[in-house]
């Protein structure tokens, strides 16, 4: 059959489901919609918040991101990143990952488009790409959206540090860029398992879940001390590394950790989805 359809003029493998089509499909869809919305919306909430509760802090000494919030346009920015970290990143990447083959099962379109035919490789590299495409459009959608509003409710100014010390705004705005590169990279092993569990599932909302589900016990057993250094080997005890950007020179010890931990877990899920959709037996 592979042999007939190399062999068939004006076929090729490489050209089937383009990515330029199945990411335009995507971001025509209502769950895309939501998300995008969701995250346009945070930081407007965060300064509604600001400016009915009053101001952040009150000194130049101020220890965390929240006391100088309203510092700057880098520092609202910084904050709503620290905010959004640990949960509503995780949804879109969670779900756009998740989403991927489920759905098209769910919607028995999975087997018309091997059929079409779409080389199983080929399709798990496209969903996956456009997938890890979006998540990276969602991480950097909120700081984005905060620069701009942070810019124009506080101004643009220095980042104040939470340590002490400031950074000019346009090498903040350099440091953040870093964070949000070390958030998206820190979400990519909780990408694999959504992804490795909508190979699995016919069920959507199952994988989506199921990631969603596992990374909060990560994060629950990240809270027991009693682990000790065992708590290293999590993903979820490196997710506010990127702090270590906003210091007076960036510290890279925990980032690189970080990041070799969810990439190391990530490898090992993507692989398992590729091996276990190569031989999976396609009924809906």
């Amino acid at each position: 059959m592979t042999a007939a359809l190399d062999a068939a003029p004006g076929y090729a493998a490489r050209r089937t489901l383009p990515l330029r089509i199945e990411a335009v499909r995507q971001l025509r869809r209502r769950r895309t919609q939501v998300v995008a919305a969701l995250l346009i919306a945070l930081p407007f909430v965060v300064a509604a918040a600001f400016a009915v509760g009053g101001q952040p802090g009150g000194d130049s000494e101020a220890g965390t991101l929240l006391d100088t919030a309203t510092a700057s346009a880098a520092n609202y920015a910084a904050t709503c990143l620290f905010l959004a970290t640990g949960f509503l990143l995780v949804v879109p990447v969670a779900l756009f990952c998740g989403d991927t083959i489920a759905s098209e099962a769910n919607w028995s379109s999975l087997r018309y488009l091997l059929a079409a035919p779409v080389p199983r490789a080929r399709l798990l590299g496209v969903k996956l790409a456009v997938a890890l495409l979006f998540s990276a459009a969602a991480m950097a959608v909120l700081p984005l959206v905060a620069f701009g509003l942070g810019t124009v409710a506080y101004g643009w100014s220095p980042l104040e540090l939470p340590t002490g010390g400031t950074l000019p705004a346009g090498e903040a705005t350099g440091r953040i860029a870093i964070a949000v590169a070390y958030a998206f990279v820190s979400q990519l092993v909780t990408a694999a398992l959504a992804f490795w569990l909508s190979t699995v599932t016919d069920a959507p909302l199952g994988a989506v879940g199921g990631a969603l589900g596992l990374t909060i016990v990560g994060s629950i057993l990240d809270a027991i001390t009693a682990l000790g250094d065992w708590r290293e080997f999590l993903p979820a005890h490196w997710q506010f590394a990127w702090a270590d950007a906003l210091q007076p020179e960036v510290e890279w010890g925990g980032m690189i950790r970080g990041a070799s931990v969810s990439v190391a877990y990530a490898i090992v899920l993507f692989a398992l989805a590729f091996r276990h959709f190569r031989t999976k037996d396609i009924v809906s």
